[in-house]
C-alpha cells in the first residue's frame, strides 16, 4: 500500500522556497512517508490530530486522510516559525 501526498498550495510554496540543499532533505523525507505516513522516523502526532515530521531543523506538518491513503502536507517550515 503505498501513500499518496498532496499539498496545500501555501505548502507548495513554502517547499519551493527552501534553499536547494535542504528542499531536496525536505522532498526525500516526505518520499520515505509514502510507505507508511505513521511508522515514519521522526514523525509525532500533534494534540489537534496532525503529525509533524523532523527533518533538521526543519518541520513539515500534515495530516492523514485514511480511507483515500493521502498525506496531506500543511505547513513546511522552520522548527521556531512553523508552530505558530
Amino acid at each position: 500500500m503505498t501513500w499518496l501526498i498532496k499539498f496545500r498550495p501555501s505548502a507548495e510554496k513554502q517547499l519551493d522556497a527552501l534553499d536547494p540543499p535542504n528542499g531536496a532533505r525536505v522532498r526525500a523525507a516526505l518520499l520515505r512517508l509514502t510507505a507508511d505516513p505513521l511508522q515514519a522516523t521522526n514523525v509525532k502526532a500533534m494534540h489537534d490530530g496532525t503529525f509533524r515530521l523532523r527533518v533538521g531543523d526543519w518541520r513539515v506538518v500534515y495530516a492523514l486522510h485514511d480511507d483515500v491513503l493521502i498525506v496531506l502536507v500543511l505547513r513546511i517550515g522552520h522548527r521556531r516559525e512553523v508552530y505558530r
